[in-house]
């Protein structure tokens, strides 16, 4: 996990252009805690909802004054998308990272205030340990909508994360998470845990921004499971998944089941999906130019030396 850090070009802060607006996140990757770090499913996440909300249930006018919770909100990235669609969002983790969220929160809810954004709900800060009755009595559920991203990256995290999410969970709650697959046995185990207990979407890849995207970065959308019918036999809507992310999903599940035993010794790092990273750079037969030339997007750069950091973590030079 520690090398995956690398994604970031600058250790201190990251802008981001959201919805009209410039936001500014501060982020210390070098400390020992992961929620301190603007990992990229966030920023994948945040502008899946700028794309989509013009239309369909991302967009301001079904959004305003629904109650959100982020959890491991991290830097807050994923809480302010929400808010800037006219949410009220709680965003929590644990204590040794709350001093930095609030900075961030503080430094941008005073930015958009500013600029007088009618659009703009609230965003609070609020301690929440997974499983914790306290904290969980303490944020009042249920919430309209719970978020994520990043936030399962070790099997021991996902039964109090099951638990606090049922527990801070409604009838009608929609549940929207981001994750990177670095893992094949946590990501098995995962989506059979979401499956199982929920009405389980995967966002397919034409749904999110165009730039904001990466093979290895999925986002799910799930809620309370049907009384009726499994979610195997439910009936999936076009809008929400495609045949081709559909293909990809077992493609990926058979790659997971087959090829765990073969990384348990490296961390379960999914050697698949490094070796998809460093082959989207030697694919793009235009990287060389835009290196030298130093057109590089930000996006790319973090893609990039996710890649990287990978292969350096894991190749051994004789």
């Amino acid at each position: 996990m520690e090398a995956d850090r690398l994604n970031s070009p600058d250790t201190s802060m990251i802008t981001l252009e959201l919805f009209g607006h410039d936001l500014q996140f501060s982020q210390d990757p070098n400390s020992k805690h992961h929620g301190t770090t603007v990992w990229d499913a966030s920023l994948v996440l945040v502008k899946y909802l700028e794309k989509n909300s013009r239309k369909g249930r991302f967009c301001p006018s079904k959004l305003k004054g629904k109650r959100v919770i982020e959890l491991g909100a991290g830097c807050g990235v994923a809480g302010f998308g929400m808010a800037l669609l006219g949410c009220d969002v709680v965003a929590t983790d644990q204590a040794e990272v709350l001093p930095l969220l609030r900075r961030n929160v503080e430094r941008n809810s005073s930015r958009i205030l500013q600029e007088n954004t009618d659009s703009f709900g609230s965003i609070q800060v609020a301690e929440l340990d997974w499983g914790n009755s306290d904290h969980i009595k303490a944020v009042t559920p249920p919430f309209d909508y719970i978020i994520g991203t990043d936030i399962v990256y070790v099997e021991q995290l996902l039964q109090p994360l099951l638990q606090t999410i049922t527990a801070l969970s409604g009838s009608k709650t929609v549940i929207l998470l981001g994750y990177e697959i670095r893992s094949t046995s946590v990501n098995e185990q995962m989506l059979n845990l979401w499956r199982r207990n929920f009405d389980f979407k995967t966002v397919p890849l034409s749904k999110m921004h165009h730039k904001y995207q990466h093979p290895s970065i999925q986002l799910f959308i799930m809620g309370p499971k049907s009384p009726v019918k499994s979610v195997e036999e439910a009936p999936l809507q076009a809008n929400d998944v495609d045949e081709k992310t559909q293909q990809m999903e077992r493609k990926n599940d058979k790659t997971e089941i087959t090829g765990a035993g073969k990384v348990e010794n490296r961390n379960d790092v999914d050697l698949r999906t490094e070796c998809e990273d460093a082959g989207a750079v030697e694919k793009d037969c235009s990287i060389l130019e835009k290196l030298k030339s130093g057109k590089l997007s930000d996006w790319e750069v973090r893609r990039y030396g996710v890649a990287a950091a990978r292969l350096l973590r894991d190749i051994n030079i004789n």
